[in-house]
């Protein structure tokens, strides 16, 4: 049977815009090539015509100048064309992985959305407000704990708060008195008698006729007295 009827050709797979795309640029870029090559014969007529003088051989070159011309515009024109068929490629292009790119988007959002939904069965609100209220019960428990533990045993309730605040005014008041020495209240100056356990000293009697007592020094000791001469 396929002798007779012949066996079915494969078809070759459509171009992508791509491919489309790469083709038509290289056209261009070929036609640009060929333009280039125009443009380099034609600048070499312009200078063999301003050389020349007028006459069959400068109407001569013109006419050939003229002819390379006629055909650089052809070629401008096929590339003109060429370079809009292939932008008009690459709006189609983009056009199309635009669709890729939403396509993609919308399959990732209803994965995601599916994902979510399971998620959520599993979360309740109502179980999340019982656990922050119980939450919040146990640091109110915890609090009174740290409370009680931390009160002071020895320290009585009913003290007079009017009464401690006029101790503190008379303790203020006391400290207040510093002495100009040093600058030590009088209840911490130590007692300099005592340190040195010194005796008192005794009360002299002054004789008849006599006018010089005797004097303690800086410690309360009796002073020597001086001996008197007689002639």
């Amino acid at each position: 049977m396929k002798r007779v009827f012949g066996a079915k050709k494969n078809k070759d797979p459509p171009p992508s815009i791509q491919d489309a795309s790469d083709k038509i640029t290289k056209r261009g870029d070929t036609v640009e090539e060929k333009i280039k090559k125009l443009d380099v014969e034609l600048n070499k007529y312009k200078e063999q015509i301003k050389k020349t003088r007028p006459g069959p051989a400068q109407e001569a070159v013109k006419a050939r100048a003229m002819r390379v011309l006629k055909q650089k515009r052809m070629y401008e024109g096929q590339r003109d064309m060429l370079y809009n068929q292939t932008f008009n490629l690459d709006q189609v292009q983009f056009a199309a992985e635009g669709i890729k790119d939403a396509q993609q988007t919308m399959s990732a959002l209803k994965s995601a959305n599916k994902e979510l939904k399971g998620a959520m069965k599993t979360v309740k609100i109502q179980d999340i407000d019982s656990l922050q209220d119980e939450m919040m019960d146990l640091m109110d428990v915890s609090n009174e704990i740290q409370e009680t533990l931390g009160r002071s045993y020895n320290v009585p309730d009913d003290l007079d708060e009017d009464e401690l605040m006029g101790e503190l005014d008379a303790l203020e008041a006391d400290m207040g008195f510093e002495t100009e020495a040093d600058g030590v209240p009088s209840y911490l100056q130590p007692d300099l008698d005592a340190e040195l356990n010194l005796p008192s000293a005794p009360a002299g009697h002054t004789a008849p006729g006599r006018s010089n007592a005797q004097t303690e020094d800086e410690l309360g000791l009796p002073a020597v007295p001086r001996a008197s001469l007689r002639g």
